[in-house]
């Protein structure tokens, strides 16, 4: 008797997804609920697991687009577990692999963020230490195929690596490690060499809808700056009683959020999305945050924002950030937004441009927070150091003025340099 091992559907829209390395070999015996694979859309990643336990075989490669619901192997619930528990039943050649099947995840406290999530379970199965493993992916990191490599004694650890405390005893010699191509090879000085690399689904995704914003938007930005004095007093002063009541770290994040949901009262078309020839408004704020990961960028989206404090936008960005950074988004948390906030001054950005994420109609960016001369508030005609950041404002110009536009920054200008309107719904 056998199971097919259909691929699952990570959300209403999505028809195709893409088969990650596989971590189990054709013929190969598995568990029940054992990550075999990691499935790859255009907006998810999601693990492929047993539904069964059994033999293993193998009908897609990695690599392979395949449709949702569609059968890519089979397992045969009728053979006999193998003696050792996890022994291959027959010997089989590794399932081929895709250039691009790496996953990639949050750092891990064990391994100091050099392995992926996926290198992380697969590690814990065969009892490997990553830590003990030098990475070949990007930064260093460690990949399901530098694990499955140490599974089969084909590397060996990291130099200087203490013993791994899974195994007891005097730790064998490991074979000569086999050469590995890097990641990303540097080219000798002169060089002409030119390389291909295959596109992810998400990247395939991003690159149609920042063409499609282009080309169906009347984009237009603005900018302001804003004296992020008061804002970092604040922080400074309560974040240690904040963290310790609320058990999350105040950032600037909800400062921006909370400035953000008090303009969109005010200017309620940049909250507003154009249906054919009418403008649809909407009385709540679902706002989008912009977080970069590994796999590209994705925006997750906070549900009725207006209403949370601020622990609990900081609770919530913190906790959707991890998990897009896992791969562990739905595909329902990352649709739906009225608006967002990107920041670019993590990445050191000192001023950009974003670009609209249709069908919404406005786009705050952050940036960069520099101390830079400026006229002292408090005393007119003296300068003054003050820690600056400047803001961008995208908007689509066909429902949003520019004196909208220009308003909405001013208003949360107004909110970063006097926090105290935020209390008082000014």
């Amino acid at each position: 008797m056998s199971v097919d091992l259909l691929i699952p559907s990570p959300g209403e829209s999505i028809a195709e997804v893409r088969i990650g390395q596989w971590t189990k070999s054709d013929g190969e015996w598995v568990e029940k609920d054992e990550v075999l694979a990691e499935i790859e859309s255009d907006k998810a990643t999601l693990e492929l697991r047993a539904p069964a336990a059994g033999v293993l075989s193998i009908a897609a490669a990695s690599g392979a687009d395949v449709k949702v619901g569609a059968s890519v192997g089979t397992i045969d619930t009728a053979a006999a577990r193998p003696a050792s528990g996890g022994a291959r039943s027959t010997p089989a050649a590794p399932a081929p692999a895709a250039p691009n099947a790496a996953g990639h995840a949050a750092p891990s406290s064990t391994d100091g963020g050099k392995a992926t999530s996926l290198a992380r379970k697969i590690a814990a199965e065969k009892g490997i230490d990553v830590g003990r493993l030098e990475g070949t992916g990007p930064s260093g990191r460690v990949t399901k195929a530098d694990v499955l490599d140490a599974a089969e004694g084909r590397v060996a650890p990291r130099a200087g690596a203490a013993p791994s405390p899974a195994t007891p005893g005097p730790t064998p010699p490991a074979p000569k490690p086999a050469p590995k191509p890097a990641a990303a090879p540097s080219a000798p000085p002169g060089s002409r060499g030119v390389r291909r690399e295959r596109m992810t689904k998400l990247r395939l995704r991003i690159a149609e809808r920042l063409v499609e914003s282009k080309q169906t938007t009347a984009m237009l930005t603005t900018f302001n700056e804003a004296d992020m004095t008061e804002v970092l007093r604040l922080r400074e002063e309560h974040k240690d009683s904040f963290e310790k009541r609320h058990g999350v770290k105040l950032g600037l994040m909800s400062f921006f959020v909370k400035a953000a949901v008090s303009a969109l009262r005010k200017y309620p078309r940049l909250n507003a999305f154009i249906a054919g020839e009418e403008i649809e408004h909407h009385d709540f704020v679902d706002m989008g945050i912009a977080v970069g990961t590994e796999r590209g960028l994705v925006v997750p989206v906070l549900r009725n924002v207006e209403s949370m404090s601020f622990a609990e936008v900081e609770s919530t960005i913190r906790d959707v950030a991890v998990r897009a950074r896992d791969g562990k988004l739905a595909v329902e948390e990352m649709t739906g937004g009225t608006f967002t906030i990107t920041n670019g001054g993590v990445y050191g950005s000192l001023m950009a441009t974003p670009i609209l994420n249709p069908p919404q109609s406005g786009i705050l960016g952050m940036h960069k927070i520099m101390k830079r001369a400026v006229e002292d508030p408090q005393k007119p005609g003296e300068i003054a150091l003050r820690p600056m950041m400047y803001l961008a404002l995208s908007y689509d110009h066909r429902i949003v003025d520019g004196q909208e536009s220009v308003g909405f920054l001013v208003h949360v200008k107004e909110c970063l340099e006097k926090p105290e309107r935020l209390l008082l719904g000014l």
